[in-house]
């Protein structure tokens, strides 16, 4: 894990002397401070992503300060409101809501901050942002799709999503999924593959559990169910589990967590779209230095990514 300094919200502070992650930059005085909020630190992912930027951002001699939103879009409001009056010399926003995102986003903007977004975009059109950096969602979700077909093979069949609708990125992922299910249905009379219900899972472990029960039963004939997130797909297996259906219902996932992969390598998930957090982190902050040094930054910087199935898992270092 990087070690450059995790500030809290009461008060920044300087590196000591030779702790600067990524052995690069022993400097005592930081070029400035990069403010940064995610959905939550609950999830691993965005943990990935803060060791990161922690790393990144001390090679080129700045500090970060990264908090979470808990999944509260005044929260995370109020943290960019306490960003700008910091003077951060950038700040990078994971939204909880996509849209309500936009009126802080303003705030920064009007006090002449550079705004970037990660993993998942503002949808408010008014609000500056000068690059996003994040998983080709689109792409991932077709991906799923296509693990679904795989699973499912000629039968087809009756399938539920655990969405998360306050959020671009998951958007993005079920709209990929469907485009792919829509165009396998469209080549065949028979063999179909059915969405019979989009639920909220909300990204999170035990909405998903609660959620995947409240489909078995509407939905007794259920062969499969795509997650938006691995949290969410590990609570539907738990209900799976508990209602005896984890042989009959083809779970598909979406992250590649190190806990979806063991889930994978175990026979409980089918397959996820694997994201790639470190990346992820790193090009933000690569980004940041690059905008505030004068270069031309893209306005949009996806990553795609790969599809991981059982096989893969196998081989994984990281699973032995």
């Amino acid at each position: 894990m990087a070690v450059a300094a995790l500030f809290s919200l009461a008060g920044c502070g300087k590196k000591e002397p030779g702790k600067a992650g990524g052995g690069t930059d022993e400097r005592t005085e930081s070029r400035g401070v990069v403010c940064a909020t995610c959905l939550t630190l609950t999830n691993p992912f965005f943990k990935t992503i803060q060791e990161a930027m922690e790393d990144e951002a001390a090679k080129h001699g700045y500090e970060v300060l990264y908090v979470s939103g808990d999944f509260d879009a005044a929260k995370q409001s109020n943290q960019i409101k306490d960003f700008i009056v910091r003077k951060a010399a950038a700040i990078a926003i994971n939204p909880c809501d996509s849209k309500a995102i936009g009126a802080a986003i303003k705030e920064a903007n009007a006090a002449g901050i550079p705004v970037f977004t990660f993993d998942i975009k503002c949808q408010d059109p008014g609000a500056e942002v000068v690059s996003h950096i994040g998983t080709n969602n689109f792409q991932g979700g077709q991906l799923a799709g296509q693990a679904m077909i795989e699973a499912l093979g000629e039968s087809g069949g009756r399938i539920a999503i655990l969405d998360f609708r306050a959020v671009e990125s998951c958007l993005e992922r079920v709209r990929g999924f469907k485009e792919v299910i829509d165009r396998f249905n469209a080549s065949r009379p028979e063999g179909k593959i059915e969405i019979v219900a989009e639920l909220p899972g909300n990204g999170e472990k035990d909405k998903g559990f609660r959620t995947t029960e409240d489909a078995l039963q509407a939905h007794p004939d259920l062969v499969g169910i795509f997650a938006i997130n691995d949290p969410s797909g590990l609570g539907a297996v738990a209900a799976l589990e508990k209602a005896g259906r984890q042989d009959q219902v083809t779970v598909i996932a979406f992250d590649g967590q190190l806990e979806g992969k063991q889930a994978i390598k175990d026979g409980k998930i089918h397959a996820d779209p694997v994201q790639f957090p470190e990346q992820i982190g790193r090009r933000t902050i690569q980004s940041v230095v690059a905008y505030l040094a004068g270069e031309d930054v893209p306005p949009d910087q996806p990553i795609d990514s790969a599809l991981y199935r059982k096989a893969d898992a196998l081989q994984d270092p990281e699973l032995r």
